[in-house]
């Protein structure tokens, strides 16, 4: 990863023997340091150049950058050091696509296809199209990409019945304005449930992390006009994805509550 110039450097703070522990005053100065003189993706100093700078122990320096890494601050890279990470997409909980949400972020979204064909899905997902036991659905994966970086990686069942011949299209754009589009089916609602997960070998390489990174799972469920349309289960970076949700003073029940689902396709 090539190292990219920094800002101006500041004269950092002094760490002392105190209350707060050396760990903790590091901790802080380089959060400091990654958030106001080095931009995304640039180095930090070496172990040893902030053990001299801020006369503290290997230890010290090893605790706190532990620490940052931990909380999304710093990453590592494998042979390379330990660089500033870029800022992760916050994606607020609503029903859009992939697509456009990245768009609104200004950065520019792409996709890459995997897999496309028909195939028998799974007991549930076939029971929740309403199939009967080896009927063929059809199965597409993809990775999506933000400025030319995996953030998710997508494995979809889809309607045979609602989306005849989606093989043939191009599923390397956003495939809910294509259901809207080609199939008059526009996604008009969902349900998703989250958790964590960790990367295994196939998420690994499709999302260019290490085996056992922290991923977010998204389990989705669309349907159009009461229609079951799709199941996918989208696997994201925990390194670059996080979601938000903002909460008011409505109830389920309340006539002002409306249920939203996430936006990953």
């Amino acid at each position: 990863m090539p190292t990219v110039p920094s800002r101006p450097r500041r004269e950092p703070h002094r760490i002392t023997d105190g209350v707060e522990p050396k760990h903790v005053q590091l901790r802080s100065v380089l959060a400091t340091m990654a958030a106001t003189e080095l931009l995304p993706d640039s180095a930090i100093p070496s172990e040893r150049e902030l053990m001299e700078r801020f006369a503290v122990s290997r230890a010290t320096v090893r605790r706190a950058i532990e620490a940052l890494i931990g909380d999304g601050v710093l990453q590592r890279v494998q042979g390379k050091g330990t660089f500033v990470a870029p800022p992760r997409v916050r994606s607020h909980l609503h029903l859009a696509s992939f697509t456009r949400d990245m768009r609104r972020r200004g950065l520019s979204p792409s996709t890459r296809v995997v897999r496309v064909e028909a195939a028998a899905p799974p007991d549930d997902v076939a029971r929740w199209f309403g199939l009967a036991p080896g009927a063929p659905a059809w199965r597409v994966e993809r990775v999506r990409l933000a400025a030319g970086e995996p953030m998710a990686f997508e494995r979809g069942w889809y309607s045979p019945e609602l989306l005849p011949g989606l093989d043939r299209h191009d599923l390397a754009a956003s495939l809910h304005e294509l259901f809207a589009r080609e199939y008059s089916r526009p996604v008009d609602s969902a349900e998703q449930s989250v958790r964590a997960e960790v990367a295994d070998a196939a998420l690994a390489h499709h999302l260019e992390v290490r085996v056992g990174d922290p991923i977010l799972a998204v389990d989705r469920s669309s349907r159009s006009e009461g229609a079951p349309l799709e199941r996918v289960l989208s696997h994201y970076r925990g390194d670059r994805y996080e979601l938000y949700l903002s909460l008011g003073d409505t109830v389920p029940g309340n006539p002002q509550h409306h249920p939203r689902g996430g936006n990953h396709r």
